[in-house]
């Protein structure tokens, strides 16, 4: 099942600006420690890493723990240095990934 994945990022910039890049993704977060109604625990469900890539270059990475909750929300900042692709990254530990993009215009 594909996670839906929310982004903010600015549509445009100037060049040299800090910008705000915002991401979210509707993921259970599951820890293996919750148990279901029939006694058996629902397995380990987690996403591990996050990595945002501007112009394919990585400005951002994040190690995420199972301690971290549902749906897991970053913000962070980056410099904006040329036009571009801005790209979200999220890897889970089943092997999927998904990937959000947004475009920003450096004036």
């Amino acid at each position: 099942m594909a996670a839906a994945t929310r982004i903010r990022v600015p549509a445009t910039a100037r060049r040299g600006e800090i910008m705000e890049l915002r991401a979210i993704i509707m993921h259970p977060m599951e820890n293996g420690f919750r148990m279901e109604t029939n006694g058996e625990y629902v397995p380990v469900h987690i996403i591990h890493t996050f990595v945002c890539r501007y112009n394919g270059a990585e400005v951002f990475r994040a190690r995420l723990e199972p301690g971290i909750a549902a749906n897991p929300y970053l913000a962070f900042t980056t410099r904006a240095t040329e036009s571009g692709t801005i790209e979200f990254i999220w890897l889970d530990d089943d092997g999927t990934f998904e990937v959000a993009a947004a475009t920003v215009e450096v004036t």
